[in-house]
């Protein structure tokens, strides 16, 4: 569903008429299918959150975003533990969970903090216009991602160039599948060599427990995978997507520069992560068994797509949801997903996220587009929305 060009930061208005409608709505997938399309907060909540849901794949029914996946060059599946159900999705999450414990990712708040006022440091040395995205919001998680995992920053755009494809719908499948299979090798290697020469990152985790015969090597790489990709593609966009957001809306923008109070700063973070929700694909999912819900059933075999960013937008849940106001209660959005599967690093997306707004509008304040809006190509293509280029200036 196409977005419409004067609103770039809302969903697609054919959502919100479908909303309007019926919490549970058909709609039609490439492949001739059917699924229900869930538009209302509580019942994408409701459902998130019921084990008769499967988010494994290869479940009868399960609506597939387009007519292949890729798949890790040994024999592997899919990326991680997300696209599986329990136990084995527990298993494998209880492996990582350790790191990204809200405790754990505040102790990594100074270590944060230097490299945005570094990056910041570079920006003002540099020439202007600059490209936001390659200067500032892609490098910031990139950077932090690697340091908690143990991947070397130097081939950051190795990674980074094979994220973009596996993410992107507009590449050719083949050319996804072999993103992927480059992207679990490098990871496969990168594990491998732990074995040998360890260190505190967590592939090293990873690599201890692929010795002690709890983990697979190939399962091992799929997990990191998932957490290199997700770990910088979606921060870095919300970066990016959040910055242009605030200089669409400067009397918010004030609010959060002219302000010292963390408070502000953490609700100012879940409002824009509920405004802008970047992942538009929505969760998917298949029924295990029949489900009534919203005077509807879910037939076994079934498939159900949540689509979050309208249901961050739902005005029984939220007053004026198409208002950016960053001092209102948004923590029940569902732009980090619901129940077991929910975003397991939202503790460093947020911390992280807190950093770079308390930080980037304070030092440079009077950051602005160096371009027009519309002359801005924003992410009409991929799984994860936001901008490929933000030229700003000061």
């Amino acid at each position: 569903m196409e977005r419409a060009a004067a609103c770039p930061f809302d969903p697609p208005p054919a959502l919100h008429d479908l909303q309007d409608q019926a919490p549970l709505t058909r709609v039609r997938l490439w492949d001739g299918s059917t699924p229900w399309l869930v538009t209302r907060h509580a019942e994408q909540r409701t459902l998130l959150a019921d084990q008769r849901l499967s988010a494994a794949i290869d479940s009868p029914g399960y609506p597939l975003p387009g007519p292949a996946r890729p798949r890790d060059s040994k024999g592997g599946g899919s990326i991680g533990f997300i696209l599986m159900d329990d136990p084995e999705h527990a298993r494998l999450r209880r492996m990582v969970t350790a790191p990204f414990a809200i405790k754990r990712v505040e102790a990594l708040r100074p270590a944060i903090q230097k490299i945005v006022d570094d990056l910041i440091d570079e920006m003002l040395a540099g020439p202007r216009p600059v490209d936001l995205v390659e200067a500032f919001a892609l490098p910031v998680p990139s950077l932090v991602i690697c340091a908690l995992l143990g991947v070397p920053y130097t081939d950051h755009d190795l990674f980074q160039g094979h994220s973009r494809n596996l993410i992107s719908r507009s590449v050719p499948i083949e050319e996804r599948s072999a993103s992927f299979t480059a992207l679990h090798d490098y990871l496969d290697d990168l594990i491998g060599s732990k074995l040998d020469h360890p260190d505190d990152g967590l592939l090293s985790q990873l690599a201890e427990r692929v010795r002690g015969g709890e983990l697979k090597r190939s399962d091992a790489a799929g997990i990191g995978v998932l957490l290199l990709v997700a770990g910088h593609e979606t921060t870095a966009n919300m970066i990016a997507l959040g910055t242009l957001a605030l200089l669409e809306h400067p009397d918010q923008l004030a609010l959060l520069r002219d302000s010292d109070d963390p408070k502000l700063v953490a609700s100012a973070v879940e409002e824009l992560l509920r405004y802008l929700n970047i992942t538009h694909t929505g969760r998917r999912r298949a029924a295990l068994e029949d489900i009534d819900i919203a005077g509807v059933t879910i037939r076994a075999g079934e498939g159900v797509i949540m689509a979050n960013d309208i249901g961050n937008r739902d005005p029984s849940m939220f007053d004026a949801p198409d208002d950016l106001d960053l001092t209102r209660d948004a923590r029940r959005h569902v732009a980090f997903g619901f129940g077991v599967h929910q975003c397991l690093g939202q503790p460093l997306a947020r911390l992280e996220l807190q950093v770079v707004y308390s930080t980037l509008y304070r030092r440079i304040p009077t950051l602005r587009r160096a371009t027009e809006l519309d002359a801005i190509p924003f992410k009409h293509d991929g799984a994860v929305y936001g901008v490929y280029e933000l030229p700003v200036s000061w």
